[in-house]
């Protein structure tokens, strides 16, 4: 691929993985806001073009092979890579979370008050995307199952009961904008989840577990928002009546 700043930032995280990185090391947005260029990426986060330019066509020098190997799923494997790798990543930790935010609140929020706000703000994460999830697996991505069916066959099929596949996409694109918003404000509580000098190893392990699941839930992002949800909306062109 040749970079330049017209490159479509989500479609560039398709094509190598590696440059999620450097969008994040550069304060954009790669997921949930990535349908806009380089040029405008740049503009909207205060990043200096040249230098994210560079940093791109580094990374880009040698092939994410794991990139090339999900681009080529069919839509029906690429939703069972997500809800066994990201889905249940997201139904564990929204479990053991929980108990290391809590203590910390407990024995450090004294002085340090914002974790209070911290484990807030993740319990609301945890109810929010296990609805999200059960919408996706109970209703979405069914229907997409459905339309990659009727494709192998050579069939047509009939609009789902929520109207055009757009509809509940654009409910989940709302959840993710909403996610990503409520882990930008997680990041900036903690520092970008840097433990302070009085923290101890259980401040310690719930930090770098929170980081672990922002990364993962940015990974899962992308893959819906950049690579199934086109796929499914132009799936649904072609069969759908």
């Amino acid at each position: 691929m040749t970079i330049n700043e017209n490159n479509i930032v989500g479609q560039m995280v398709v094509a190598n993985y590696k440059t999620a990185d450097v969008f994040k090391n550069h304060g954009i947005d790669f997921c949930c806001g990535g349908n806009i260029t380089i040029s405008e990426a740049a503009e909207k986060y205060k990043a200096e073009p040249k230098a994210l330019l560079a940093d791109l066509e580094a990374v880009t020098a040698q092939k994410d092979m794991e990139s090339e190997l999900l681009k080529k799923l069919t839509p029906d494997a690429l939703i069972d890579h997500i809800i066994e790798q990201h889905h249940s990543f997201v139904r564990e930790n929204i479990e053991s979370i929980p108990p290391y935010l809590e203590k910390l609140a407990d024995v450090h929020g004294a002085n340090h008050p914002e974790l209070i706000k911290v484990h807030e703000l993740f319990m609301g994460a945890a109810t929010a995307l296990s609805q999200h999830l059960e919408q996706e697996e109970q209703i979405l991505f069914p229907f997409i199952k459905e339309m990659v069916k009727a494709q192998q066959k050579g069939e047509t099929l009939k609009k789902g009961q929520f109207g055009s596949v757009e509809n509940p996409i654009s409910t989940m694109h709302s959840d993710h904008d909403a996610e990503g918003e409520r882990f930008r404000t997680l990041s900036e509580l903690t520092n970008g989840y840097q433990l302070p000098p009085d923290g101890c190893n259980t401040y310690r392990v719930g930090l770098a577990k929170l980081e672990a699941f922002e990364k993962d839930l940015h990974r899962h992002i992308h893959l819906e928002n950049n690579i199934l949800f086109p796929q499914a909306i132009e799936l649904e062109k072609k069969l759908v009546i």
